[in-house]
């Protein structure tokens, strides 16, 4: 995988091409695509810190690229669009985005924003991991969440793991010892109001999978009935 700091996703060619050319001369390193599609698969194929969206992708919708890409990442998404009103600005932050710019704008400015966002994003980063790294992250004898490649190592062999699958895991062995409520998960690991409990057991069940002996019969992520998860203290 190659590793991008900004992937910029705008059907206007002329205008991401010449973003990407303007931030690269600063060391951005920034790649750009022109469709969903394309984008989607930028994605699976590359590592990317930073997402500057267009909302107009042709016969798609930037709010639904974001929506999908929240299903599983979690880098910083900045809409950039000619669209002004206030309803697109709303929606687009209240699915994900982190922030509104709009077209037209100053590559400067945009460029003190993208490095701006990045520092941040990456302290975050950094401070969550060795965060996680002070504590215990065995949750088995064979099975151990690795906080700097984000995934499973079991048996010393590295299982992937999706972004919010990563989150999910890694918020409940930071509070391992107590229950994990179900709205807790949804508000402090999705920060999404749409999401509801359905598609939680989903992703629980997607996680038992990968670390139980018998996901039906849980021995890590062990339920408490009507109120939420938990993952007992290391013995």
């Amino acid at each position: 995988m190659a590793d991008y700091k900004v992937l910029m996703i705008d059907d206007d060619e002329v205008i991401a091409q010449t973003t990407c050319e303007y931030l690269n001369m600063f060391d951005v390193k920034t790649a750009y695509v022109t469709s969903y599609e394309a984008a989607t698969e930028f994605l699976e194929k590359n590592l990317v810190s930073l997402l500057l969206l267009d909302i107009n992708l042709g016969d798609k919708s930037g709010f639904d690229l974001c929506r999908k890409v929240r299903e599983n990442y979690d880098m910083p998404i900045l809409f950039i669009s000619a669209r002004t009103s206030d309803d697109d600005v709303l929606i687009a932050l209240n699915i994900g985005g982190d922030d509104y710019i709009k077209k037209p704008y100053t590559l400067s400015i945009l460029l003190a924003k993208v490095k701006t966002v990045l520092a941040r994003y990456e302290r975050e980063a950094s401070a969550k991991n060795n965060s996680a790294a002070k504590g215990n992250n065995d949750l088995s004898e064979d099975i151990r969440l690795d906080t700097n490649t984000h995934k499973l190592m079991v048996k010393g062999e590295p299982i992937s793991l999706k972004a919010m699958e990563y989150k999910m895991l890694l918020y409940l062995v930071e509070n391992r010892g107590r229950v994990v409520t179900k709205d807790e998960l949804l508000k402090n690991v999705w920060d999404d109001e749409f999401i509801g409990e359905g598609t939680l057991a989903v992703h629980i069940r997607h996680l038992r999978e990968k670390i139980e002996k018998d996901p039906k019969n849980p021995e890590i992520i062990k339920t408490v009935w009507g109120v939420g998860y938990m993952i007992e203290e290391a013995k």
